[in-house]
């Protein structure tokens, strides 16, 4: 898939109040693009903007009326929209028993933002013959989250849709490319469960560290962009071998039950 070429480009990057979405938002800043930085917190939207010379359009970057608000604000500013980062997301935590608001909440964040967005994007794109599309998805997207049920099922559900984005539109100038790092330095993360961060260990990247890797996803157009390695082998794993796959998970999930027991 064709590189992305940053100097120019009009961005947009969803949940770039803090976190990857802010360091993304510096790295394009640095690069020459020009941005617009979404956030449901407003404030944040705006410390970002200003430090990266871009404009702050807050809003629920699930919502139907805010994501057409933002794509609409977006074009205003910067004429076309050349990459738009679809990054908020939100992860409470919890199983089967998760209240089915909270199930709902999930899933408009995490899925129906990024189709909505595609929804104003993919036509303009199509017409002027190029346009690019990164989803944050998360390991989780590839593999599974086992302290979120919902955060999981929706991730699978990001990265299937940009699957088939990528199948239906990137022979028409359209690349669409997924993010999916493992643990980074976030408040998401901040708010695991200690017992899991204990069990699960791993690398924990800065955001920064991220951004630089999205950088180099986006020169060669890679679909997947993984900051982790090791995800690529288990997701590999996962595919090849599921029931010893699985097997690995209900002995993660039993160590952490474990840890958090004393």
């Amino acid at each position: 898939m064709a590189a992305m070429e940053l100097k120019g480009a009009g961005v947009v990057v969803t949940g770039a109040g803090s976190g990857i979405g802010a360091a993304l938002a510096r790295r394009f800043a640095a690069a020459g693009a020009r941005l617009v930085v979404n956030d449901l917190d407003g404030a944040a939207a705006a410390r970002v903007a200003d430090e990266v010379g871009g404009l702050a359009v807050p809003g629920d970057a699930g919502a139907e009326e805010s994501v057409a608000a933002l794509v609409a604000a977006a074009r205003a500013h910067l004429g076309e929209i050349d990459l738009f980062c679809a990054n908020a997301g939100i992860e409470p935590g919890g199983g089967e028993h998760t209240p089915e608001a909270v199930w709902d909440q999930v899933w408009q964040v995490n899925v129906m933002g990024h189709v909505r967005a595609a929804r104003h994007l993919i036509g303009p794109w199509l017409e002027r013959g190029r346009g690019h599309f990164l989803a944050t998805v998360s390991a989780a997207g590839l593999l599974t989250h086992l302290e979120s049920a919902s955060y999981s099922v929706s991730k699978h559900g990001a990265l299937a849709f940009a699957e088939w984005l990528s199948a239906t539109h990137g022979n028409k100038g359209v690349t669409v490319q997924v993010l999916c790092p493992m643990g980074v330095r976030t408040q998401m993360y901040e708010r695991t469960d200690a017992a899991a961060k204990a069990v699960l260990g791993g690398a924990v990247l800065e955001p920064g560290q991220v951004a630089d890797e999205v950088m180099e996803g986006l020169a060669d157009g890679r679909f997947l962009i993984l900051p982790h390695p090791e995800v690529r082998d288990h997701y590999a794993f996962r595919a090849t071998d599921t029931d010893r796959w699985l097997r690995g998970m209900r002995s993660l999930r039993r160590r952490i039950d474990e840890a958090a027991d004393g």
